[in-house]
């Protein structure tokens, strides 16, 4: 079976990212794929490549982009969402004048339309937050 995920809340926020990732895990030990992980809304934090929680707290982002590196799981911000709260990947922080590169490894800024496609894509979709 083939999944199609969506994360809206903050890593810090709600347990909704940590469940998220669980399921995620727990559909590819099982032999299914999740072809896509889109992050939307306050759910673009888990992208920052600069997210320090403290040592004895889940390290999320970090295991998030061993995900994408493992099992070539497609990690994708809302472009919108990150423009709105500040995360810039190089490219985007180049054309708006910044020298900023906020993006965690394993994660790319797209549009929507991924998510739709996704969800096209998919057997099943599951939102998260």
């Amino acid at each position: 079976m083939k999944y199609a995920l969506q994360v809206n809340s903050s890593p810090c926020a709600k347990h909704s990212g940590i469940e998220a990732y669980r399921f995620a895990i727990a559909a590819i030990m099982a032999g299914h794929e999740v072809i896509r992980i889109f992050f939307y809304k306050e759910g673009i934090y888990h992208a920052f490549r600069f997210n320090s929680p403290p040592a004895d707290e889940l390290q999320l982002t970090a295991l998030w982009s061993d995900l994408a590196s493992k099992h070539a799981v497609d990690l994708v911000i809302c472009i919108s969402a990150a423009q709105r709260r500040g995360l810039l990947a190089s490219d985007e922080a180049n054309l708006l004048g910044k020298q900023d590169n906020d993006l965690a490894d394993g994660f790319r800024i797209a549009g929507l339309g991924l998510w739709l496609e996704a969800s096209v894509q998919a057997d099943r979709c599951l939102v998260f937050g």
